[in-house]
């Protein structure tokens, strides 16, 4: 229902904890770049393009439900996709957002076999019309027929080998895509903040929070030096992202070492609580993603991300099967010799970043969002304002959030505000050396999050008011 955020064409993370774990259970369900993905034919480029081939690795997320669904799941995979072929079939209405994004990439995908039914008669769906996916239907009832290796190794494969001309083969896709992993995790305030290892950025949300933690900042969020800490704490580890996130196998540090207590502690050091600091990275933009978190009455906890990347992924899609090709190759370096260099049969970098945190052996928060790059910053003002803070849930879910987009030895310590904030507050921060654009009113790709506390057997939730396609519902 939503193909410009993810889709069966795209990759999938989750974490899930059930009552008495010691830990939550990681999955990685992010798909390796092709065989044939020879690394000349990105010479002379700078990144990798979404209208490249190159920009396209194996999808994930099929293997991630299947993988889910096998290992802890308590209905059968059919009945889990059984909604979604209903939707696909009967059809369902256009959000706001939606119509938004097929507007916007309309040059591109009007009359794009894969995801014809969004351009009727080569113009884009408006809010509120009824749009039915017959072809994506069709590849969903064979997923729940016959599992994984509907996707894998029948039509769909056979769509995914031709659309890039075999820079996929059919090895590649039959291969497995979905690993359990070790979580990694860091002491936030009373809890255990935990999150998938790389090839995720999802330590830097975590490592934001406890570095803010270290600072020992004023109690009070509305306070201009609880601000100050929190960017700098984020920008104090968020610079060295694009070194240290790769493909575990290429990795030059090992997973745990990134949310290690000394080495954050080195990252608190380096914070000025009275000037902004200098750190030598530039950090990406937002992006589309789909975040879900669900807490049942028993106690299990899941946070899944799924997501095509840059909203509706690639430009390619697999036409007879219904549906687009996400661009995770975008997230590959084209340094020769970089840990995150593009390399046949290699996970790029990715955004994804959802968190769950425990106490002792139960769950008690389940936090994730969209927005790419800006993800684990987000993460990091919640958590702060929910769970450090102890702000009501409706006062988070409203107060207005900044984002970094960029940042290096040669420019300001730069962030983008939504309205809301006091002018006094601005002006301090002003005063300590950020550089700040207020932007109008909230900003749809700085969210929607999706937050739950568990406490016993009450459960809290809030909607994100930032888009109308999110939902908070408690039963």
């Amino acid at each position: 229902m939503a193909p410009e955020t993810c889709g069966i064409g795209g990759d999938l993370f989750a974490l899930v904890h059930g009552p008495g774990w010691t830990e939550p259970r990681a999955l990685n369900a992010s798909g390796r770049a092709g065989s044939n993905a020879d690394p000349e034919l990105h010479r002379g480029l700078v990144a990798i393009p979404r209208d490249h081939p190159l920009s396209v690795t194996v999808p994930g997320c099929v293997d991630g439900w299947a993988a889910l669904s096998a290992e802890l799941g308590r209905l059968p995979l059919k009945e889990c996709l059984s909604p979604a072929i209903e939707h696909a079939t009967e059809g369902f209405t256009v959000s706001t957002e939606q119509a938004g994004a097929c507007l916007e990439e309309a040059s591109v995908y009007a009359g794009h076999p894969a995801i014809r039914e969004f351009y009727p008669e080569g113009s884009p769906v408006a809010r509120g019309d009824l749009v039915r996916r017959p072809a994506l239907a069709a590849t969903l009832e064979s997923i729940a027929e016959s599992g994984r290796d509907a996707f894998y190794l029948g039509q769909p494969a056979a769509d995914i080998v031709e659309e890039l001309g075999g820079l996929i083969t059919g090895d590649d896709l039959a291969q497995p895509h979905a690993d359990w992993v070790s979580p990694i995790s860091c002491p936030v305030g009373r809890f255990t903040a935990w999150t998938i290892p790389p090839n995720s950025q999802g330590y830097l949300g975590p490592a934001t929070l406890a570095v803010f933690e270290m600072l020992d900042p004023p109690r009070d969020p509305a306070h201009p030096e609880w601000w100050h800490l929190l960017i700098e704490a984020f920008r104090s580890v968020a610079w060295e992202r694009d070194d240290l996130v790769a493909d575990p196998d290429h990795a030059p540090l090992p997973a745990d070492l990134l949310l290690d207590r000394d080495r954050l502690a080195r990252a608190a050091a380096s914070v000025d609580k009275t000037r902004t600091g200098r750190w030598p990275r530039k950090m990406g933009v937002a992006s589309s993603t789909a975040f879900l978190c669900v807490v049942d009455r028993e106690g299990m906890a899941v946070s899944i991300i799924q997501s095509n990347y840059h909203g509706t992924g690639s430009y390619f899609g697999a036409a007879r099967s219904g549906f687009l090709l996400h661009n995770r190759g975008s997230g590959f370096s084209l340094t020769p010799g970089h840990p995150n260099e593009l390399q046949p049969g290699k996970r790029p970098l990715h955004t994804l970043s959802p968190t769950l945190w425990t106490s002792g052996t139960a769950t008690r928060w389940v936090l994730g969002t969209r927005g790419a790059s800006l993800q684990p910053q987000i993460v990091g003002q919640v958590g702060a304002r929910a769970i450090l803070a102890g702000q009501p849930l409706d006062e988070v879910q409203n107060a207005p959030r900044w984002a970094i987009t960029e940042f290096g030895p040669f420019s300001d310590a730069r962030f983008q505000v939504e309205t809301g904030v006091p002018a006094t507050t601005l002006s301090d921060l002003r005063g300590r050396g950020h550089s700040i654009e207020e932007v109008a009113g909230r900003q749809p790709g700085w969210g929607p999050v999706s937050i739950i506390e568990v406490d016993g057997d009450h459960r809290s939730t809030h909607p994100d008011p930032r888009v109308d396609t999110t939902s908070a519902l408690i039963f």
